[in-house]
């Protein structure tokens, strides 16, 4: 009977030693971190400028010249850095046309500063517009979105139809459900998931993983710049988004209605085997001059897997 006691004592004391060990690690990465995010003004400098909207500043990345100009909204717990294939090639030309892209990054995000609360959609897409006029932007604009950045143009588009050429929309969020449904219930798998990477991010693990942290098929610039892209600033966006996501879906669905896009050229793009309830077609729908295409790649990040098909599109609605 004595030794019951004794080997838990000594798990016990096992344990409490682990303990230590880790937190010592934690303090070190944190340290370190620490040190090296010193450096990223220099080893990190944004690849655009920073655009104030008022009190905080966005960053903003143009290139190319011709219109109409297309704007890049990423998806949740993303930056303009994994729009930069796309980007590029709309900039280069797409039969023999090029146009001016701009991609940015949403408060908080990569190189953008924090802004106010809540980091609902509304509150970005006032951000976006503040942010076109005051970065010298001239409308009207083809929007291209991926994920939750789907939310944000749609709001954009009802609130500045005129400013508005076209949409092409990468398997975005849907809409259509209510305050008590899917989107509400990941709401607290989303907070989660970006306090375990802003953990990671602060402790340096993020800075270490490196390009193992972009989804595959990222540009070079995501990978290169992946401390900044998913650093501990990011992740803190991320997750207020995620608090706020079901007032975002609200907001969409109170602002828009059936054929409110009449003939606006949209097209809606959805991964293969996705859109099992055919909300992206209902979506293209909304348009007379709606289309609704299917990527050859299950992957929700179709942008990164079929960049030409993406760029195409954009090219196609402008």
């Amino acid at each position: 009977m004595g030794a019951v006691p004794k080997r838990s004592r000594r798990v016990r004391r096992l344990a409490g030693r682990a303990a230590l060990v880790l937190l010592l690690l934690a303090a070190g990465g944190f340290a370190a971190e620490t040190i090296a995010r010193t450096g990223d003004a220099a080893g990190h400098a944004p690849p655009g400028r920073l655009v104030d909207v008022g009190g905080h500043r966005l960053h903003l990345h143009c290139v190319g010249t011709g219109g109409p100009t297309v704007v890049f909204e990423a998806g949740w717990g993303e930056s303009a850095a994994n729009w930069a294939g796309v980007q590029a090639s709309i900039a280069a030309g797409i039969g023999g046309r090029s146009m001016r892209a701009c991609a940015y990054d949403r408060a908080g995000y990569a190189w953008s500063e924090p802004g106010p609360g809540p980091r609902d959609a509304a509150r970005a897409a006032d951000e976006l517009r503040v942010l076109l006029e005051r970065g010298g932007e001239r409308g009207p604009f083809v929007f291209a979105a991926h994920s939750y950045g789907g939310h944000v143009v749609r709001l954009f588009a009802h609130r500045h139809p005129e400013r508005v050429a076209g949409l092409v929309l990468v398997d975005v969020s849907d809409a259509s459900d209510h305050a008590d449904g899917p989107g509400r219930v990941a709401v607290p798998l989303m907070v989660a998931q970006t306090t375990v990477y802003q953990f990671a991010a602060c402790v340096g693990l993020v800075r270490l993983a490196g390009a193992a942290m972009t989804p595959e098929g990222s540009p070079g610039l995501a990978r290169r710049h992946a401390a900044v892209v998913y650093g501990s600033g990011s992740m803190s966006a991320a997750r207020d988004e995620a608090l706020a996501f079901p007032t975002s879906t609200e907001q969409v669905r109170a602002a828009e209605r059936p054929g409110a896009w009449r003939r606006l050229p949209v097209t809606v793009i959805s991964p293969a085997g996705g859109d099992p309830l055919g909300t992206h077609r209902d979506l293209a729908g909304r348009s007379a001059q709606g289309r609704h295409v299917l990527a050859g790649t299950g992957d929700h990040y179709v942008h990164l897997r079929e960049p030409h098909l993406v760029a195409e599109a954009i090219a196609a609605v402008a």
